[in-house]
């Protein structure tokens, strides 16, 4: 496997958003962002949406040379089975990949919390793919109680595995932190216990050096996105520069990663960063997948009817997908 191609941070079920998603409004924040566009849209995802975005996303990563994706799932009201069916897409495809389900509080509290949790334990304890291996997801700090980091963490501990989270990708997570009487998000979830060593932190846009510093010292994994950064216009995290664990991923953009890597270059420039600094994680990604999936992720290989087959349902699934969407 060449070095550089592993998506560290991605959503297979973003697969269909190029088929005219419905967007934000014009000059949406961050959150806006979220609410108007992806949480409906998990919301309105069901198995056979969520199936047609996979296939089309995994075949068409491959085509794109990418050999591993480590994927963070949410589909609210299709928990349960969810991380089979991307599994057995992965499978099927020959893409090495990581899986979990970003368990959150944001649609049904708790409860949906702790479904949230089970289906990442249910499939991490049940799965004997060659190429598929689980973690424990969740969505943001911001969307879950202490509670439910702390059987995070737990949890993947007894499994022997890692979490996987978005971390200070806008304002709001750290306002949130603080809110709650913590110094920030990552002291949130050190004194949670909530990050085993190696779990995997989205973004990081708002971190300070010093967390990032301390991010390192723990072991833990941070993934810069650029080109969703930039869309989403939450800002460019320079403190990420204190960590030689950053990776690259596309957090739902199609799973190009020479583009990605392009916007990471073109986006360190534009703010000055040390691009000796910047350099390496265009590779980190490899050392992140043999630390997770071990030495079997030699990916398959695309194949130009499946990936047209898969865009012609891709293209039916989005219509009916968007009308969902609608009426949320």
């Amino acid at each position: 496997m060449s070095r550089g191609d592993v998506n560290a941070h991605t959503h297979l079920y973003s697969g269909l958003a190029p088929f005219d998603m419905p967007g934000a409004a014009e000059g949406a924040s961050f959150v806006e962002i979220l609410e108007q566009v992806w949480w409906r849209l998990d919301r309105a995802l069901d198995e056979q949406s969520l199936r047609a975005a996979a296939e089309l996303y995994v075949a068409e990563a491959l085509l794109y040379g990418t050999t591993v994706l480590i994927d963070h799932h949410e589909s609210p009201n299709f928990i349960e089975g969810s991380l089979d069916l991307l599994a057995d897409i992965c499978q099927a495809q020959r893409m090495p990949a990581l899986l979990c389900y970003g368990a959150t509080e944001r649609n049904g509290g708790r409860e949906e919390a702790k479904r949230g949790l089970a289906e990442c334990r249910r499939f991490i304890e049940s799965n004997d793919r060659k190429l598929v291996k689980g973690a424990v997801g969740l969505h943001a700090g911001f969307t879950v109680s202490d509670e439910t980091i702390r059987e995070a963490g737990e949890l993947a501990r007894e499994l022997a595995t890692v979490v996987h989270v978005h971390v200070a990708e806008g304002e709001c997570d750290v306002a949130d932190a603080r809110e709650r009487g913590y110094e920030g998000v990552i002291d949130r979830f050190m004194m949670l216990d909530g990050l085993p060593r190696g779990s995997i932190l989205a973004h990081g846009v708002h971190l300070t050096e010093a967390e990032v510093q301390e991010c390192r010292v723990m072991g833990l994994w941070l993934v810069q996105n650029p080109r969703s950064n930039t869309a989403n216009g939450v800002g460019y995290p320079k403190a990420l520069a204190q960590s030689d664990r950053v990776a690259i991923g596309t957090d739902g953009f199609p799973s190009d990663m020479r583009a990605e890597r392009e916007a990471l270059l073109a986006s360190a420039r534009d703010h000055g960063d040390d691009m000796m600094e910047v350099m390496p994680r265009l590779s980190t990604g490899s050392s992140m997948a043999e630390e997770r999936l071990g030495d079997n992720r030699r990916a398959g290989h695309a194949n130009g009817e499946v990936i047209s087959e898969a865009r012609s349902r891709a293209e039916g699934e989005a219509r009916r997908l968007w009308q969902r969407m609608e009426s949320l």
